[in-house]
């Protein structure tokens, strides 16, 4: 099982899904959206394509899928919690600057409850390929 490629194609799966999708969306501004934040969540997608395919391989009540469905639910948290605030912070510090030659900072940072729902789908859909694939 390639586990220690999980990881690795979960984020690319979800990135270009996110690149296709705002593409579709804005068109050639895309390259400029695509990043921390948006659908699907490539962070989410990322660790859960690693978790689920611990699940499949492993087995659903093993120590070892425990261990990552608990790293999954920390990445969750962060997106949807912490993340969320940076990005408030950052809009705040924004309508603060004068100087016009400062950068200004990313303010979309966390994800909504539908894009954290994406990446676990896309997550699970590429681990179940790499289940499919590899036994």
């Amino acid at each position: 099982m390639p586990y220690f490629l999980a990881p690795f194609i979960g984020w690319f799966v979800s990135g270009i899904l996110k690149f296709c999708i705002n593409y579709l969306r804005f068109g050639k501004d895309a390259r400029h959206l695509t990043g921390n934040g948006g659908f699907p969540s490539t962070h989410t997608s990322t660790v859960a394509t690693t978790a689920f395919l611990i699940g499949f391989g492993e087995g659903w009540f093993s120590p070892i899928f425990g261990l990552a469905v608990a790293f999954l639910f920390i990445v969750i948290i962060d997106a949807t919690g912490l993340r969320i605030a940076v990005g408030k912070q950052a809009t705040f510090l924004n309508t603060m600057m004068t100087d016009k030659q400062q950068e200004r900072m990313r303010e979309r940072m966390g994800h909504t409850k539908i894009e954290i729902l994406g990446g676990l789908v896309v997550g699970l859909v590429t681990s179940w390929i790499l289940f499919i694939l590899f036994t």
